[in-house]
């Protein structure tokens, strides 16, 4: 019995931190795509700040933007990186699309 007991909370500490950090991706991804999907549409890309964070709705999560042009100037790719924080660990998230930039439509 004394040997179960520890290998039991080792393993609760282990599927409770699978849990943690399965849910925490899981906003990350979310607010990537809502993030990517908001600037896409109103082609706020193009002039929006570098990095920042989703305030105080989502406390540790941070978003970072890159663009860069993909195959020549036709094509814009975007990428939206949200990082998070789980269990002492850092975590990354990359959603991209591509997109025309405004002076080619």
């Amino acid at each position: 019995m004394a040997i179960v007991v520890p290998v039991a909370m080792e393993g609760l500490q282990i599927a409770n931190r699978a849990g943690l950090v399965a849910h925490r991706k899981a906003v990350a991804i979310r607010l990537a795509e809502s993030f990517l999907n908001e600037i896409t549409v109103t082609e706020q890309w193009e002039g929006a700040l570098q990095r920042g964070t989703f305030g105080d709705d989502y406390v540790g999560y941070e978003w970072r933007l890159e663009n860069e042009s993909w195959r020549g100037e036709a094509l814009r790719l975007i990428t939206v990186e949200v990082s998070y924080e789980a269990q002492g660990r850092q975590y990354t998230e990359r959603l991209s699309t591509l997109v025309k930039p405004v002076s080619y439509q």
